[in-house]
């Protein structure tokens, strides 16, 4: 039986904190042999403009989407105002009720916590979000680490923490061998250029 990853749109999401996630999950449902599949969801089903101006085609409605197995939220700019969509809660709620895994990137977990997940768990959010996360004062919060695990709810740091974060959930979902051949196939052996860090 083929299990699903579904991950969550809505308005002004960042793209990386999708399709990062999207294309290592995709890689390993590419080479599961039909053990997995990932689908992008969305309120009405219809495309959503990102952050940056990408605009991408939802594959479910919040209505048609099969029970997933996985369900993660990225984060940006939108989570702002969607933390009271409250259509979108509920999904994410009733969707993560019965997941395997409950996860998001970035700005994402306070979609997350206010669908009731974090309460009381181990978290962490993209660095700017960081106080904001601790003021939400029910949250053990996590400083300075690219992902936090605290049972079946996996949270990421920002941007590009979402795909370090997804390799990790590809070795948790298979194995540590199908993961090393996703990154592989995905040539992720970041070298970064040395460069001054901006002040935060």
């Amino acid at each position: 039986m083929t299990k699903t990853v579904g991950i969550v749109l809505f308005p002004d999401f960042e793209e990386l904190d999708a399709m990062g996630p999207r294309e290592t999950l995709g890689m390993m449902a590419r080479i599961s042999g039909g053990q997995w599949r990932v689908m992008m969801v969305w309120e009405d089903g219809e495309p959503v403009r990102a952050f940056l101006g990408t605009s991408i085609v939802a594959d479910h409605s919040f209505a048609d989407c099969p029970p997933l197995d996985v369900i993660l939220v990225p984060g940006g700019t939108g989570t702002r105002s969607e933390v009271d969509n409250e259509k979108l809660i509920e999904f994410i709620r009733d969707t993560g009720a019965n997941a395997e895994y409950v996860v998001s990137v970035c700005t994402g977990a306070f979609l997350l916590h206010r669908a009731g997940f974090l309460a009381g768990k181990r978290a962490t959010t993209h660095w700017g979000a960081i106080g904001d996360l601790k003021a939400l004062g029910d949250v053990e919060v996590r400083d300075g680490e690219r992902w936090v695990q605290d049972g079946n709810v996996i949270t990421s740091a920002g941007i590009s923490a979402g795909i370090d974060m997804s390799l990790y959930l590809v070795s948790q979902l298979t194995d540590r061998r199908t993961a090393a051949n996703v990154q592989k196939m995905m040539e992720y052996y970041p070298q970064p250029p040395e460069l001054v860090e901006a002040p935060a």
